[in-house]
């Protein structure tokens, strides 16, 4: 479907899909790499790439012979330079494709409020409780939809039924496993001393320590909550969705623990927020 020309060229309707389908995944490449290092190899390899075109372009037969060698393994060189932000595009890719909205899965999703919890949330509260008034910091991640093998794998294995005494043992301060986070997933205590991923929102304030940090980025990149207390203050925060709750009460805690394990989440506003400080 022909649009209109300029000088030789001959735009039609498909050239001007992909030109703006090819714009749109560059701006959001660029949202992505902006600020860190990735940035500045990547106008690298692109300097090199229109380069070689130009050379290409002109017959320079030696200069483009040299520089298609650095063309030829620029798609491996590119996964390894770039698996972080490849591994945060593709994320980015699936959070946006929410398939539990399409018609089809409605009908084989059950409701929320008549589910059944299958998390000793009474146990966690109660610790965190003691927590809080003791002011020992903790950092507690709870999965309903994957066990998280791959963070667990960074801590030790622990598998132990939940219940106040083995998480108050696990963040106790002279505890070898108190450093680092607890995974639960299917009722259980997975692993604990576990790594998260920091979160590189530069929107977080300055206040909030590494935990908090570790905290929003294990959200943002999975679809677990996050319970902390912090070690300073004692005060409770829940996080989801890359949306930090700051200093909530424990009833405030319970109920959102218990909309998220029945799938009545409230609605995440943005990545790095501070929703309810008080």
């Amino acid at each position: 479907m022909f649009l209109f020309s300029f000088g030789f060229l001959e735009i039609n309707f498909v050239d001007f899909l992909d030109i703006l389908f090819v714009s749109v995944l560059l701006f959001h490449l660029y949202k992505l790499i902006k600020g860190s290092v990735a940035l500045k190899i990547f106008v690298g390899g692109l300097s090199i790439y229109l380069t070689y075109l130009v050379v290409k372009a002109t017959d320079m037969e030696l200069l483009s012979e040299i520089l298609s060698q650095f063309i030829d393994v620029g798609v491996i060189a590119a996964i390894i330079l770039f698996q972080q932000e490849i591994r945060k595009f593709l994320l980015l890719i699936g959070k946006s494709t929410d398939f539990k909205n399409f018609p089809l899965f409605q009908l084989f999703k059950t409701k929320g409020k008549g589910s059944t919890i299958n998390l000793d949330i009474p146990s966690i509260i109660d610790a965190m409780k003691d927590m809080s008034s003791t002011n020992t910091g903790a950092l507690i991640v709870i999965s309903k939809d994957s066990d998280l093998s791959f963070y667990a794998e960074t801590g030790d294995y622990v598998d132990a039924k939940i219940s106040k005494r083995m998480l108050l043992s696990i963040f106790f301060k002279n505890s070898p496993m108190h450093d680092g986070a607890c995974l639960i997933y299917n009722n259980r205590i997975e692993a604990a001393r576990c790594i998260l991923p920091v979160s590189e929102n530069p929107n977080i304030p300055a206040t909030m320590g590494l935990r908090h940090r570790a905290g929003i980025g294990m959200t943002e990149n999975t679809n677990a909550i996050v319970l902390i207390v912090s070690e300073e203050t004692g005060q409770m925060s829940y996080i989801q969705g890359g949306v930090i709750n700051h200093n909530i009460s424990a009833i405030e805690l319970r109920g959102k623990i218990r909309r998220y394990m029945t799938d009545d989440e409230e609605e995440v506003v943005a990545t790095g927020q501070v929703a309810g400080s008080r």
